[in-house]
């Protein structure tokens, strides 16, 4: 049989544990709930006076980026979101969507799973 796969990225992990819920009914070969991030590592895992602390760069204090390449580190601090000047707004769709279910079902039920999914609130 035909397999298809389905990443959907939800605002929660209460509403892709839903979504799951909901899709117990199909014929589901495979299924995982991760929360993922833009950016490497743990970063700072407290408050650090920038004028007397040693960080390796901005990602780090405002991203929480633990970046192994110096060129990764100056790319994120170029980001609107390192500098705190921007949260994203009304428009942009994406923001908060940092929690990917992905489901892997039989070719005869993707339609109908992507309607679940749909309904329960994804980004597909």
């Amino acid at each position: 049989m035909v397999e298809k796969n389905i990443l959907a990225f939800f605002k929660s992990p209460e509403q892709a544990e839903e979504a799951l819920t909901q899709l117990k009914s199909l014929r589901i070969i495979d299924t995982s709930i991760n929360r993922f991030d833009g950016y490497t590592g743990d970063g700072s895992d407290h408050i650090e006076n920038p004028l007397t602390s040693d960080f390796p760069g901005l990602g780090y204090l405002t991203l929480g980026g633990d970046f192994i390449d110096r060129n990764a580190g100056i790319l994120s601090a170029a980001s609107v979101s390192a500098s705190g000047m921007s949260s994203g707004g009304a428009d942009n769709q994406v923001t908060g969507r940092d929690i990917l279910l992905t489901v892997v079902v039989e070719e005869e039920d993707h339609e109908q799973a992507m309607q679940v999914v749909r309904n329960a609130g994804a980004l597909i």
